[in-house]
């Protein structure tokens, strides 16, 4: 190195050293067995042990930046429609200033969101929901802090408040886990409810959770026991005393009739107000078949208590739903696993759950499951897909097998990707559209391999160079049109990693893996793949020589050798 010219150093390329060096490189490893097995074994070995530490767990899809937040209140049972109207109040109280301030003005673009464009609530008689625009389409989440801490101070209530989702067609869809309880006993099913609901807060107390329909049973009632051997000596059964009970609270329809071609139902109910004097229910007069006039206290016993709003149910059996969305840079699966460890795993070995009562996860959980056993199909399918169509365009199982051991490497580089995302941009999670990446990865990255492959192959045969000059030949030759390739690749698919925009965040984890895995694969295809060839084609030699020996020793048949 001294006694070359300082001039000489300034002419060399640095391509064309990078190319020296590795080609150097790859001779030297495919001079020593123990070099080459040494190279395959811990490579291979760091790229799946790495990919498995590095791979994050799984999203279902992503949400998007929709200029749309959607609210869904649940107030305590019992209110009437004019209380869920009265409960918007506090909202326009409290966040009014977000859309008096003048749009566009400095006041309101330091406010969150740009200020609010939007905004409406809707009252029901059991429920109320409420929608929420941004002036600043792509600063719409900033707005759910601001109305998460005005619905923390409703009392008794539960409010959930999400952006929705450009893949959402239903409120009831999202980054929704539905926990379902199922089971005879309605109480029972409370009881565990709020358990649940207790242990879910305190490991992820920035999830909202949703109760399905509620955890108590406040909603007042009025429940009507019959007196089965009095009334049957009166002639009333069951299904009669429900028909006057109906009539007696709120009216029952009798029969109808056609009026200028318009059905109208008549009625049978007792005048005005008498409505709202359930308490004076057992004095209410009523006729026997008889014609005998009795009250309905001396039929029946009358009680008021508190029962639930709704029932709902599952395959006939009785159902409480524990609705709950994750925070926002918590995956779904890892919302799944500490429902699954930490909450349901202590309440069944508590012996709380099991036998007649039952747990289960749907809602986006159970797409998440469905989705994930499909695209593993898809996966395995491009694998098979790939290997045989190598094979017959190689006219070899051999050669294909060696082409496909640089997939692994490329979910190595896959992973980095999404890393480097996560790290220096934004988060990133490993949602269904990021998962595609690892597809297109299969196709991808073999391109680099075939090369080497391709051009070892034509010097052994049409020069009949030994393999191991063969293949430092053949990196020689192709490591150019390698970079040139996976560089234009790459650099054509930067935009949509590093730039934002509208609907960057549904594929910019695409482009993240697909980068990183050219980019890693490549690096490590250029020595791992001319060592497994080379070690390949050795064995194989070295396997037709001894069966040759062997048949021309007479030790074994032609067919045999």
């Amino acid at each position: 190195e001294a006694g070359v010219p300082s001039s000489t150093w300034r002419r060399i390329h640095p391509g064309r050293a990078l190319t020296r060096l590795i080609v150097h490189a790859v001779t030297w490893i495919n001079r020593s067995i123990l070099a080459r097995l040494v190279v395959i074994v811990v490579l291979t070995a760091a790229a799946l042990g790495f990919s498995y530490r590095l791979m994050p767990s799984a999203e279902y899809l992503p949400v998007g930046n929709q200029n749309f937040l959607f609210g869904f209140i649940l107030p305590p049972p019992g209110y009437s429609v004019d209380q869920v109207a009265e409960m918007r109040q506090p909202y326009e109280q409290a966040l009014s200033h977000l859309w008096e301030s003048p749009p566009g003005s400095p006041e309101a673009e330091a406010q969150p969101g740009g200020g609010i464009s939007g905004f409406f609530f809707v009252a029901l008689s059991d429920s109320a929901f409420m929608g929420v625009q941004a002036r600043d389409p792509l600063r719409v989440r900033e707005l759910i802090p601001e109305y998460q801490k005005v619905g923390s101070q409703l009392p008794g209530s539960f409010v959930v408040l999400s952006q929705f989702s450009i893949f959402q067609s239903s409120i009831n869809e999202g980054r929704n886990i539905d926990i379902e309880f199922t089971g005879p006993d309605l109480e029972r099913l409370i009881e565990l409810g709020s358990e649940a609901f207790g242990m879910l807060l305190g490991i992820m107390p920035d999830a909202q959770i949703l109760p399905i329909p509620s955890l108590d049973l406040g909603n007042p009632e009025v429940r009507v026991v019959t007196h089965r051997r009095r009334a049957a000596e009166l002639g009333l059964s069951n299904r009669d005393l429900g028909f006057i009970v109906s009539a007696l609270i709120d009216g029952v329809k009798a029969s109808d009739f056609r009026y200028q071609g318009k059905e109208v139902d008549l009625k049978i109910m007792l005048g005005e107000g008498y409505e709202r004097r359930t308490h004076l229910l057992e004095q209410l007069p009523i006729a026997t078949p008889s014609g005998q006039l009795v009250t309905l206290g001396s039929v029946a016993d009358i009680f008021q208590e508190a029962g639930p709003v709704q029932i709902n149910h599952r395959e006939r059996e009785r159902v409480i739903t524990l609705r709950l969305n994750p925070a926002e840079r918590m995956p779904i699966e890892t919302a799944m696993e500490l429902i699954e460890e930490q909450v349901l795993g202590p309440m069944t070995e508590a012996g709380k759950l099991g036998g007649l009562y039952r747990v289960s996860l749907s809602g986006t959980a159970d797409k998440l499951a469905q989705t994930g056993r499909a695209l593993q199909l898809n996966l395995v399918l491009a694998l098979v897909i790939t290997y045989l169509l190598l094979s017959a365009l190689f006219e070899s199982f051999l050669y294909p097998f060696v082409i496909m051991f640089s997939v692994p490497l490329a979910a190595l580089g896959g992973f980095l990707g999404l890393k480097a995302i996560n790290l220096f941009l934004t988060y990133q999670p490993l949602d269904v559209l990021t998962m595609l990446g690892f597809i297109i990865l299969i196709g991808t990255v073999v391109n680099n391999a075939i090369l080497i492959v391709h051009q070892s192959l034509n010097h052994i045969r049409k020069e009949g160079l030994p393999s191991g000059e063969a293949i430092g030949k053949a990196v020689e030759k192709r490591i150019r049109p390698i970079f040139m390739s996976v560089s234009t690749s790459v650099c054509a698919m930067l935009p949509l990693v590093l730039f934002p925009g509208a609907g960057s965040e549904l594929y910019r984890g695409l482009g993240g893996v697909v980068i990183g895995g050219l980019v890693v694969s490549t690096i490590f295809t250029i020595f791992l793949v001319p060592a497994l060839f080379s070690l390949t084609l050795d064995t194989r030699t070295l396997l037709l020589g001894q069966g040759r020996r062997l048949a021309g020793s007479g030790e074994g048949t032609p067919s045999d050798a």
